[in-house]
């Protein structure tokens, strides 16, 4: 699926968010975006609008959650009255010890399997260029032993993790945690950026290094948390950011870095925009 992607790249000096499907670009904008097929067969493309996963109010938050809840409990119920060979018609039908997955548990799966399946993901491809760049050197390294890539991907789980935090917890009894007290039913956050770069764990910790050992970062979470997906996501990254930069030799940035914006968010972390320059091979 990379390959072809990036048979299209578009002359030298554009943006690739503009590169094959402008209509895409424009979509993008406005939130993560899925190709879908409607229950009429229809293609589609599925907006995930920030308001969703970085709302700019409590009200655009709310309509925003109320539309992704219609749609999906609509998506949801089409699944299991007529299910296909698909992911989303297996949870309806798979139980597991004898218990089938709750209509809430069922919604709260398909809006993660829908949000954080897609952006993290793309955060951690950009992120992962955008470091490179930033470290020339590393950048080089890595051109010249491609065994490398490994540890490229989890530095940038660790350096600049995708998804910042985790959801809220609750605890269920008095704890003091670093000198504060904790009381019953209080929320709790975990930043995962924060461990991930903690130096008593990694040594020199705003340093970037593809070749240090990052294993233990929290980027995807731990224990009966950790993200079941995230093999799926290393291997996405990896495949992506090793063809991007086999098929565009010269690829750097088109702005300077120091300008770039991240979004505003204390959950999903990632560039606003990634403008660079290139000539891909063959053109």
């Amino acid at each position: 699926m990379a390959t072809p992607a990036l048979e299209d790249l578009t002359p030298p000096g554009t943006d690739f968010d503009t590169d094959r499907n402008p209509l895409y670009a424009r979509l993008r904008e406005q939130g993560p975006v899925h190709r879908i097929r409607t229950p009429d067969d229809r293609e589609a493309w599925l907006i995930v609008g920030y308001e969703v996963v970085m709302p700019s109010s409590v009200e655009a938050a709310t309509t925003a959650a109320q539309d992704m809840t219609g749609y999906l409990a609509g998506l949801i119920e089409t699944k299991r009255r007529s299910p296909e060979d698909d992911l989303l018609s297996a949870l309806t039908r798979t139980a597991e010890d004898g218990d089938r997955l709750s209509p809430g548990e069922l919604l709260g799966m398909a809006f993660l399997l829908l949000v954080a399946g897609h952006e993290t993901t793309v955060n951690l491809i950009s992120s992962t260029v955008y470091g490179l760049l930033r470290h020339p050197d590393q950048l080089a390294a890595l051109r010249a032993d491609w065994s490398l890539l490994p540890g490229a991907i989890e530095e940038t789980l660790r350096y600049e993790s995708p998804a910042e935090r985790s959801a809220y917890r609750f605890a269920t009894e008095p704890l003091e945690i670093g000198g504060t007290a904790i009381a019953p039913r209080d929320p709790v956050i975990v930043v995962f950026a924060a461990a991930s770069r903690d130096p008593h764990r990694f040594p020199d910790p705003d340093r970037f290094d593809i070749r240090r050992d990052a294993r233990g970062h929290l980027a995807f979470g731990h224990g009966i948390h950790h993200c079941f997906g995230a093999p799926l996501a290393r291997m996405e990254a990896a495949v992506a950011v090793r063809s991007l930069l086999e098929r565009c030799p010269d690829l750097d940035f088109d702005a300077d870095p120091d300008t770039l914006a991240w979004r505003p968010s204390m959950a999903l972390h990632g560039l606003l925009r990634l403008p660079v320059r290139y000539t891909a091979l063959g053109h």
